[in-house]
């Protein structure tokens, strides 16, 4: 299952562990606070400047490399 970006920040990394390597590699590393646990990926990644549609399509390549 693919993610998106408006998909919760705290829910894909629930799912997927594996995502929050990349959350870090982007420069999202917030991912234990309380904003991540309602913001979505598009809604963090406005926050900090960061492309949403970049870090979707790298945690799915990761997801998938994972399956």
């Amino acid at each position: 299952m693919k993610i998106s970006k408006k998909d919760k920040i705290s829910e894909v990394v629930e799912k997927h562990p594996e995502s929050a390597e990349v959350f870090m590699e982007e420069g999202m590393h917030c991912l234990g606070c309380a904003a991540a646990h309602f913001e979505n990926i598009e809604e963090g990644c406005a926050a900090h400047g960061i492309d949403a549609d970049k870090v979707v399509e790298k945690i799915n390549k990761k997801i998938s490399e994972k399956d």
